[in-house]
C-alpha cells in the first residue's frame, strides 16, 4: 500500500474525510475507490458513496476476496447509515465468512455489530438479544466500539433498563473519545439526553404529569395497575396482558382506568370504543360483548362490574389504576419516533421497522406532511423522510416494539 492511501485511511480513521479527499480524490485504483467511498459517506453523500464502494469492490475481484469483503461491509454500512434496511443479508454474511477465515477478527466483529444495529431497527428485539448475548466485542476498534455500545444502550432503553443504558452510555462515550470523531461523541450526547428528556405521561385522578424513561421503568416495578397506551399492555409488578392486537378492548380499559374510582356511561364507551356518534341496542349489545372478553382477558388483573349507567374497573388488591399515555397526541407517533434519530428515511425502510405495508407507512408520511411534522428530500425512489427538528422528549416508548413481546 502506497504512502497516500496510508495518509489518506489515517485520515478517514479520525474522521477527517476532506482531508483523505486531497490526497486520493483524483484515482481510480481499488484501494482509492474504497477510500473515496467512505470518505464520501462521512460527508453524507450515501448515493455517491455506495456508487464508489460498489466499484472498489469489482476493482478488487476475487483475487483479493478480503479487501473485496471489506468492500461489501463498508456498502452494508453505508446502506444502514441511509436506511436502507431491506439490503441483503446474505451478502453480508458471505464477507462474513471471508474476514473470518482470513483471520481479520476486527472486522468480522463489525458485521456482527452491524446485523445488531439493523436487528435494533427493525425492532426484532428478542433476535437482537440472543445474538448479543454471545457477541464477543473485543476485537472492535474504537469506533466500532461506540456504535456496539449504543447498540446495547439502545436495546436496554427498549426495554426500559436505564441503569444498563448508562453504563452502556459510559462505556460508548470512552470508546468515542478514544477514537476521535466529534460526531461519535455527539451521537452518544444524543442518546444521554433522551434519558433526560419526558418519556411518557402519567394520568391518574384527573391529573397529568410528564414521566422520564427511569420514572417510567421505576413505575412498571411497582404494584400500581398501568393501562401502556405506548405498547397496549396492562400490567402491574408480577402480571403483563398484551392488548395490542385487540384495539376496541384496549380502548374500553383505558377509558375504564381514566374514569376510575368512578364508573364511565355506556354512551361514553360507545363512542370511544366505536367511534359511534349515538349508541342504539346494537351498539350496547355489542358492548356486553366486548366487556364480556375483558373481562376474561384481564381476569388475572381486575374484574369490571356492571353499573346503573354503565361500567367501573375494580383491579384486584386494590391497586390505584393509572394510565401511561403517550407524551404528546399523535396518531402517527411511531412514525415520528423512527425518524426522531435524526435520519433520512425511505417509506419503504420505515414500512419495514414498523412492520406494516409500505402503503400504511406512505400515507403517514402524507399526513405528517401536510400538518408540516416531517418533510421529503428527493423524488421517485430516492425520495427520503426527515423530521425538520428534533423532539424535545425521548422517543423509545413510541418505537414499534414485537405485538406480544415486551
Amino acid at each position: 500500500m502506497d504512502s497516500l492511501i496510508t495518509a489518506a485511511a489515517q485520515a478517514l480513521a479520525a474522521g477527517d474525510a476532506l482531508g483523505a479527499l486531497k490526497r486520493i480524490a483524483l484515482r481510480d485504483d481499488a484501494p482509492a475507490l474504497a477510500l473515496r467511498g467512505i470518505a464520501m459517506a462521512q460527508l453524507g453523500d450515501l448515493i455517491r458513496a455506495r456508487v464508489l464502494v460498489r466499484q472498489a469492490a469489482r476493482a478488487f475481484g476475487t483475487r483479493a476476496p478480503r479487501a473485496r469483503a471489506r468492500c461489501i461491509v463498508a456498502e452494508a454500512e453505508i446502506a444502514l447509515a441511509a436506511r436502507d434496511l431491506d439490503w441483503p443479508t446474505a451478502a453480508l454474511d458471505d464477507a462474513r465468512a471471508i474476514l473470518a477465515a482470513h483471520g481479520d477478527q476486527a472486522n468480522r466483529a463489525h458485521v456482527d455489530c452491524l446485523t445488531l444495529r439493523r436487528l435494533l431497527l427493525i425492532g426484532q428485539l428478542d433476535e437482537a438479544e440472543r445474538r448479543l448475548a454471545v457477541f464477543d466485542p473485543t476485537p472492535l476498534m474504537p469506533p466500532s466500539r461506540a456504535a456496539y455500545e449504543l447498540v446495547v444502550a439502545g436495546l436496554a432503553l427498549r426495554r426500559l433498563r436505564t441503569g444498563a443504558a448508562r453504563q452502556a452510555l459510559d462505556t460508548a462515550a470512552r470508546a468515542a473519545e478514544r477514537a476521535g470523531i466529534p460526531a461519535l461523541r455527539a451521537e452518544v450526547e444524543q442518546v444521554r439526553r433522551s434519558l433526560q428528556a419526558p418519556a411518557a405521561r402519567l394520568i391518574a385522578g384527573g391529573t397529568q404529569r410528564l414521566l422520564r424513561l427511569d420514572e417510567v421503568e421505576t413505575l412498571f416495578a411497582s404494584d400500581r395497575f398501568v393501562v401502556d397506551a405506548c405498547r397496549g399492555d396492562v400490567r402491574d409488578a408480577q402480571t403483563r396482558v398484551s392488548l395490542a392486537r385487540r384495539p376496541v378492548l384496549f380502548t374500553l380499559i383505558r377509558a375504564l382506568a381514566e374514569a376510575w374510582p368512578a364508573d364511565i356511561d355506556r354512551d361514553t364507551l360507545v363512542a370511544r370504543a366505536f367511534r359511534a356518534r349515538s349508541a342504539d341496542e346494537s351498539h350496547r349489545a355489542r358492548l356486553r360483548v366486548e366487556v364480556g372478553r375483558l373481562r376474561r382477558a384481564l381476569r388475572a388483573l381486575a374484574d369490571i362490574k356492571a353499573t346503573s349507567r354503565g361500567f367501573v374497573l375494580v383491579p384486584h388488591d386494590r391497586a390505584e389504576p393509572v394510565v401511561l399515555a403517550q407524551p404528546t397526541d399523535e396518531t402517527h407517533a411511531a412514525v415520528l419516533a423512527l425518524l426522531a434519530d435524526g435520519e433520512s428515511w425511505s417509506s419503504s425502510a420505515l414500512a419495514l421497522a414498523l412492520g406494516a405495508s409500505q402503503r400504511t407507512a406512505q400515507r403517514a408520511l402524507d399526513a405528517l406532511a401536510a400538518s408540516g411534522k416531517v418533510q421529503a428530500l428527493g423524488r421517485g425512489r430516492a425520495r427520503r423522510w426527515l423530521v425538520p427538528a428534533l423532539p424535545a422528549f425521548a422517543t423509545i416508548l413510541l418505537l414499534p416494539a414485537p405485538l406480544g413481546g415486551d
